[in-house]
């Protein structure tokens, strides 16, 4: 976390300075009084180790690469979700008292250590990136100007500190079941912005799945994160937005029932009459991997036709289904995302296909 003098801080570490440690395990523990030498330069984990080298052996502490990358060294230190390797004894006036206790959100294993497990099933329950079908592996094509809105997210070294600091799971047990975190907050943004993801449905995830509206966005992951993502204001606030936008939006929610953009199987509605009562029916498929709204979603391809909007389905007396208000999910979501205005201007694609033309072989608009 902090890793310069704070404001009000000595800027000294030396000398023999006071240390309240909670040792004890799931049954129950208490604060135990220390006196440490303090080198100049020293954080508070290498106070820690000096603990466990002198007076108190048995001490447990998780920690790995000490240069505030692994994560694994998250605490509490004066009763802030920090890193200890991050967290120099500078910022501390030489009279204060250093209280370092566990991660209060998660389950006690013993003294510093944390079962931060609920953390591991969050992450096996979000959906993971979902390739393109028709590119292989190699054929990943993207630009930096693709992945720069979702690369700040990839710095995360999950720490947990954003999700122990988050009051709806800290202050709230029985949140854990329905909701996920910040930190699995940004994992959907990224791959929700990700140019090369085919599942469409990952703001339905988030506000179905992952309990996207339980965060009031009071932006304290933001404030412990030691990477600095800015985990509110780039992820969660407009996932929300986008959210809102599917769902509430009257124009946008009405126009996602009329116009349909998946692009129809046109071949085989030649050959296969449609029943006109059948016409005003939900599509249970959409979202799924089967049928035309799976192949408009396999990803950008240079040349290819931009969906177009199709007549609104009606029955024999031209009327719009009352199913068609009702449901839930969009119709046939862009590939292209929500808020790209059509047709797209060649000059304006920035998705490199393998087969893309070169400039001057591209046809004009």
């Amino acid at each position: 976390m902090a890793t310069e003098n704070a404001p009000g801080g000595t800027g000294k570490a030396g000398g023999t300075r006071h240390f309240k440690v909670w040792r004890g395990d799931e049954a129950g523990g208490e604060l135990t009084d220390y006196q440490v030498q303090v080198n100049e330069g020293e954080v508070v984990l290498d106070v820690i180790h000096r603990l466990q080298a002198t007076e108190a052996p048995d001490l447990a502490c998780r920690w790995n690469c000490k240069a505030g990358k692994c994560g694994s060294c998250s605490m509490e230190i004066n009763g802030m979700p920090r890193l200890g390797c991050m967290t120099r004894m500078s910022t501390f006036e030489e009279t204060e008292t250093v209280t370092i206790t566990p991660l209060r959100t998660f389950p006690i294993i013993r003294d510093l250590v944390t079962d931060v497990s609920y953390n591991y099933e969050k992450a096996r329950e979000t959906p993971a990136f979902a390739p393109p079908a028709d590119l292989a592996p190699g054929e990943y094509r993207m630009q930096q100007v693709d992945v720069e809105r979702s690369q700040e997210f990839r710095k995360c070294i999950e720490c947990f500190l954003c999700q122990n600091t988050c009051h709806v799971v800290r202050d709230h047990e029985e949140n854990k079941v329905a909701f996920s975190g910040p930190r699995y907050f940004i994992r959907a943004a990224e791959l929700d912005m990700h140019p090369l993801d085919a599942k469409t449905d990952r703001k339905e995830y988030a506000q179905a799945s992952q309990g996207l509206g339980y965060c009031n966005i009071t932006k304290c992951c933001t404030e412990v994160c030691p990477e600095h993502i800015k985990i509110t204001d780039n992820a969660i606030i407009p996932m929300k937005e986008r959210v809102v936008d599917r769902r509430y939006d009257p124009v946008v929610w009405l126009g996602s029932k009329i116009f349909r953009r998946g692009k129809q199987n046109e071949s085989a509605q030649a050959q296969t009459p449609r029943d006109p009562d059948e016409l005003g029916t939900v599509h249970a498929h959409v979202g799924g991997s089967h049928g035309p709204e799976a192949g408009a979603e396999r990803g950008v391809h240079w040349g290819r036709q931009v969906p177009h909007p199709t007549a609104p389905p009606v029955d024999s007396r031209g009327r719009l289904a009352i199913s068609e208000f009702t449901f839930d999910k969009a119709a046939a979501p862009s590939p292209f995302g929500d808020d790209v205005a059509f047709p797209l201007p060649a000059e304006g694609l920035n998705y490199s296909h393998p087969d893309q033309p070169p400039a001057k072989d591209r046809p004009e608009d």
